[in-house]
């Protein structure tokens, strides 16, 4: 296939002033793939068991309602003008990213294991450019530059420029960028731009959602599976870089759930694992201590492909969580069956699952 035109961490970094990149993408370059975007972009329309203990989750059919994680609307922008310019400018990202995808890395550490590459920057800087030229007013939450913006707005931007840094660092699938748009708190269109193939043949798919208009890959909608048991499921989850009792419980769950099902996977990149629930590729996806940049965009994608999304204790989930679990919705609560109970055993020990990373003046609507 021939080249793509588009082409946490041990404790949470404070929220901080957008800083310029000492490199920055051409504007000229960018500038042109956004003219051409523009012309060519595509509007979507619209009681526990023991860790231990091996056992057949319930067959029983799951009857449970969980409350809609989405926007009720895309507010006074219309959705697809919103998600325009969500896709335009994770497609414009995107671009920045594979143009460096072949080329030695710069890597510089949050953490000991927790990397950044100028890639990230350079990458969250373009995409900044498109947001601030379209919506001045808005506010936007980037993983590199932090918090800009006017708190007031009824609009917050979660941006990661480069979900999966490590694997993109490693030149290994899979990695992408993710931007999702939240309305008075709630996700109202969203975007997820993945890499896949591999050194000398990357390409990329372009997921695409909007509250209430479904979802899409590369224009096409797309649906959860059908799958109705855990045991012929294929499972994802996510490890933290904190190795604490959130690590080794789902550490356990790991185990439990390789035990009885098809399989789990590890990727490393939420908005891309969420993004395979949505297609039907894998039924479900969870992990603790996720930041909302990691989440905004995938939660609504699974959404509005028909799928599941939760708290890991099974409870009402907003992107200020610490805790996701997503599902095609058949198996949401038979995996709850061992996930929930194991996610209150880590509330009993104090682990905090309280709000974070919401900004203290954003009003919502959760």
């Amino acid at each position: 296939m021939g080249r793509a035109l588009i082409s946490p961490a041990a404790s949470p970094p404070k929220l901080r002033r957008f800083f310029s990149v000492t490199q920055s993408y051409p504007r000229q370059a960018h500038q042109g793939i956004a003219h051409s975007l523009r012309e060519n972009v595509r509007f979507s329309a619209r009681p526990a068991l023991s860790l231990q203990t091996r056992a057949v989750l319930s067959d029983l059919p799951n009857t449970r309602k969980y409350p809609r994680v989405g926007a009720e609307s895309t507010g006074p922008v219309p959705a697809a003008e919103l998600l325009g310019i969500v896709e335009l400018a994770a497609k414009i990202g995107a671009g920045v990213v594979m143009d460096a995808v072949n080329k030695p890395r710069n890597i510089s550490y949050k953490g000991v294991t927790d990397l950044v590459t100028d890639t990230d920057k350079m990458s969250e800087s373009v995409i900044l450019d498109v947001v601030r030229k379209n919506f001045k007013d808005h506010l936007i939450l980037g993983e590199e530059g932090g918090l800009i913006g006017d708190t007031a707005s009824d609009y917050l931007w979660c941006i990661d420029p480069l979900d999966g840094t490590t694997n993109f660092a490693h030149c290994y699938p899979s990695f992408g960028v993710s931007i999702g748009v939240l309305f008075r708190g709630r996700p109202a269109a969203a975007s997820v731009v993945e890499f896949v193939g591999g050194p000398m043949c990357w390409n990329t798919r372009t997921f695409t959602a909007s509250s209430g208009g479904g979802a899409f890959c590369n224009g096409q909608k797309i649906h959860v599976s059908q799958t109705e048991q855990v045991e012929r499921s294929l499972l994802v989850t996510g490890f933290g870089y904190e190795h604490d009792d959130a690590w080794a419980t789902n550490m356990n769950l790991f185990k439990y759930f390789t035990d009885i099902s098809r399989g789990v996977r590890r990727l490393g990149a939420a908005a891309v694992d969420m993004s395979h629930v949505a297609l039907g590729i894998v039924e479900a996806y969870w992990e603790y201590r996720l930041k909302p940049w990691d989440m905004a965009a995938g939660v609504l994608i699974v959404e509005e492909a028909g799928g599941t999304v939760t708290c890991m204790d099974g409870g009402k989930f907003s992107v200020f969580d610490r805790s996701v679990l997503v599902s095609n919705g058949i198996v949401h609560e038979k995996l709850l069956e061992k996930i929930g109970p194991a996610t209150d055993d880590l509330k009993e020990k104090g682990i905090d699952f309280s709000q974070w990373f919401k900004p203290e003046s954003y009003v919502t609507d959760i």
